[in-house]
């Protein structure tokens, strides 16, 4: 018999230590990555089902995740993990899945799976660079998709290069959400009325402020909280809606203090 099928029968402690730490690991990585509820839940539920005739039970919620497994003869495990940070990353989502299937598949032992989900938690899936090309291919992009031709797709992409470079700088300092989008957009609305007023005349500002903040429009998260919360899990749904309106507020506010600022600036 494998090492993976010895640690699933065993029902002493460590073990089953080993299995509520490894399933509160997955769920953890998957809640931080944006992933549903639905699918935390969902996954977290089949790894704590390799233990034979013991009950479970996992509650996840958009900042917390609560786990417990029942021992016979014994006091019931519990563990819980507190989410600060979360993010947008279905790749880490995806990868955590695989690491479940082959769990339960018996393809892989516990330690086995949490060495996996260690690694993917510490992996860094794009570099500053990288990210940095993908602001400005956005923003000068959605320009063109919005209408505008190839100088708002360029004042859209200057724009880009100034938000790429604000966000990176400001996630190193370790600003709340809120300050980062709102310097981000501050920082493309100056560009994109400066290139408009100085550089380019004939240029629709418009188009290239909404083609340069499209990077920081929280899509997924709330297309997320709509899934959510059409699944019934209303706390989570409504707590990502309210973080997808934090964020489009942060935006507004950066964008409407530079249109201010630059009008008071230049008389109109």
């Amino acid at each position: 018999m494998n090492t993976s099928l010895r640690e699933k029968t065993e029902p002493d402690g460590v073990n089953d230590k080993l299995l509520v730490e490894t399933a509160v690991e997955a769920g953890e990585i998957m809640l931080v990555s944006g992933a549903e509820i639905y699918r935390v839940e969902d996954t977290v539920g089949r790894i704590l089902s390799l233990a034979p005739g013991r009950k479970s039970e996992n509650v996840a919620l958009g900042t917390s995740l609560i786990v417990t497994l029942d021992r016979p003869g014994d006091e019931s495990l519990t563990i819980m993990r507190r989410i600060r940070n979360r993010s947008t990353n279905l790749n880490r989502v995806c990868q955590v899945n695989e690491v479940s299937r082959r769990l339960c598949a018996g393809e892989m032992s516990f330690k086995e799976a949490q060495k996996s989900l260690r690694e993917i938690k510490q992996g860094i899936q794009y570099h500053s660079r990288t990210r940095a090309v993908g602001y400005i291919g956005v923003s000068a992009f959605f320009a063109l998709l919005l209408g505008g031709t190839w100088r708002e797709g360029l004042g859209a992409g200057l724009s880009g290069v100034l938000l790429a470079a604000v966000c990176l700088l400001t996630a190193k300092a370790r600003l709340n959400d809120f300050c980062i989008n709102a310097l981000g957009a501050f920082a493309v609305g100056v560009t994109a009325l400066a290139i408009e007023t100085w550089v380019m005349p004939s240029m629709n500002g418009n188009a290239v402020i909404t083609g340069a903040i499209m990077p920081l429009v929280p899509g997924v998260t709330f297309t997320t909280s709509i899934r959510d919360i059409l699944n019934g899990d209303y706390a989570s749904g409504t707590n990502r809606m309210m973080e997808a309106l934090v964020v489009a507020l942060s935006v507004a506010v950066g964008i409407g203090t530079a249109m201010s600022m630059f009008s008071n600036l230049t008389g109109g």
